[in-house]
């Protein structure tokens, strides 16, 4: 059992912080993914729009709230005279 869960989590960002990234590796897990799921029989799915309305809401309560404009000075620019 380890004693100090936030020292490890620390660690483990620390470690992954300092890692560098390896593009090839993380293609091989990806394709090893997909034919792992291909064996099992879930991919491709049978439905291919099977759940599209729960990917449509989620889209939509992710794009409600924007993030607040940086360019907001340029929209209400003071320095350029009224044409």
């Amino acid at each position: 059992m380890m004693r100090n869960l936030g020292l490890v989590r620390a660690f483990e960002r620390e470690q992954i912080r300092h890692s560098p990234v390896d593009h090839q590796r993380n293609l091989k897990i990806v394709e090893a993914l997909f034919e792992e799921a291909r064996l099992l029989g879930v991919w491709p799915p049978s439905d291919p729009l099977e759940g599209i309305d729960v990917d449509i809401r989620l889209a939509k309560a992710l794009n409600a709230h924007r993030a607040p404009d940086t360019c907001a000075s340029a929209k209400t620019d003071t320095n350029t005279p009224a044409g």
